[in-house]
């Protein structure tokens, strides 16, 4: 039986899911093409990219999560990810430190509890504590990311 293939709206955390459960290393990268979209790739980039400074404290984020049923009630990490870069530096120097935690806790309290528990792994570098993916993998995957310099 051929496993099961995502759905093209697929969310961020369960293509990361399914790269996670993948056997081989050919695998995942294979899978991480195949369901390739800009939010995977941020979110990677912001995981395994030294060269990125979060403004968030580090840590765990007070916030609440969402917790209306999957596919309802909920923004995607896919429609916001062009909005990150208000978290990191050299991104949106013209927010206050205050203001640009209210906007990173309504954009968790937003987003699907399995996306923003992605999101805030990524900032903390820490999404190899639930995900099987590296940045050797990521970088074999996505050879067109560029890898430093951000800061």
């Amino acid at each position: 039986m051929a496993p099961r293939k995502l759905p093209a709206d697929a969310l961020v955390s369960e293509i990361l899911q399914k790269v996670s459960s993948a056997k081989t290393k050919t695998e995942k990268i294979d899978l991480l093409r195949e369901y390739n979209n800009p939010a995977l790739r941020a979110v990677l980039i912001i995981n395994f990219d030294e060269s990125l400074q979060c403004l968030m404290p580090e840590g765990d984020v007070p916030y609440t999560p969402n917790e209306a049923p999957s596919g309802t009630e909920h923004t995607r990490l896919d429609h916001e990810y062009r909005n990150f870069y208000r978290f990191f530096k050299g991104g949106d120097s013209s927010l206050s430190s205050l203001k640009r935690e209210q906007l990173f806790i309504q954009l968790l309290e937003g987003l699907h509890k399995d996306e923003a528990e992605l999101f805030v792994s990524a900032c903390n570098r820490k999404l190899q504590d639930k995900y099987r993916v590296t940045q050797n993998v990521v970088a074999e995957a996505f050879p067109q990311i560029e890898w430093g310099n951000r800061g």
